[in-house]
């Protein structure tokens, strides 16, 4: 005969003791798994309906400045102005920005139309030119690149970097084919730059999309608030814990750490 220690008492069949922490566990591992389902649909739906694709570049194709600073180019920037006596037009903490995206953009704010901005303009194509040879490969964007293009989706790029930077990185991954001739990078006018959706319409109207059946890959808040005023659906590249609590901070509701995510949905489509 079996006996029970005293004060262990019991009628009927032993149970597992769930602690209130268990349930907590529990519930907490279920929402996470119907929320990760539910995103996965919505990659889905959005991949799926995408019959033109609208791609960042500087991000969700490649690391333009992997291996050549963008720091150093928006210093650059800073001290040619410097040695034309105009340091002045920015701000000290402007002059330290690490973007020269940033430095530009606000030089043309003071300065629309200037021979100033067109010069620096200049530089910067030059330095991103410079910086394609060192560009890095976004993980998995050659094969989502190829296969989406094989599916009969049409690509292009809309960029804030220059047109010339884009063609000769994607030259160099035998990838224009994929796209050309729709690549929209920056223009003279600069208040065209995203977030303005001047890039993303230029590139519906030459594939004569409409809005809803386009999707919009980015990386940044720019990218998200181009699209929502475009009104093309987004899926956001957030590479980083940061770079993804940013994309949901502002509004993003698909966001995929991998571009892996994507390719999966197209073979599974395939």
């Amino acid at each position: 005969m079996v006996r029970r220690p005293l004060g262990n008492h019991h009628h009927g069949p032993d149970t597992f003791l769930v602690t209130s922490d268990a349930t907590s566990d529990a519930t907490s591992d279920t929402t996470r798994t119907d929320s990760t389902a539910a995103e996965t649909e919505r990659l889905r739906e959005l991949i799926n309906g995408a019959r033109c694709v609208l791609f960042d570049f500087d991000g969700p194709i490649c690391r333009l400045f992997a291996g050549y600073s963008a720091r150093n180019i928006a210093q650059e920037m800073v001290g040619w102005l410097a040695r034309q006596g105009l340091q002045g037009l920015l701000t000290e903490q402007e002059r330290a920005h690490p973007d020269p995206q940033f430095v530009l953009r606000t030089l043309d704010e003071r300065q629309p139309d200037s021979d100033l901005v067109d010069a620096l303009k200049d530089m910067l194509t030059r330095e991103e030119l410079k910086a394609v040879p060192s560009a890095w490969p976004t993980p998995y964007a050659d094969p989502v690149i190829r296969t989406w293009d094989a599916r009969g989706a049409r690509l292009a790029v809309t960029t804030n970097n220059a047109a010339d930077t884009v063609h000769r990185y994607l030259q160099s991954r035998e990838l224009v084919d994929c796209f050309a001739p729709h690549i929209y990078g920056r223009t003279q006018e600069l208040h065209q730059q995203k977030p303005d959706p001047y890039h993303l319409n230029r590139a519906l109207r030459a594939m004569g999309s409409d809005s809803k059946s386009a999707l919009m890959i980015g990386d940044t808040a720019d990218d998200l608030e181009a699209a929502r005023r475009a009104g093309v659906p987004f899926l956001g590249y957030g590479s980083t814990d940061r770079k993804e609590k940013l994309l949901r901070e502002a509004g993003a509701q698909t966001v995929v750490r991998s571009l892996d995510s994507v390719l999966r949905v197209l073979r599974e489509k395939a």
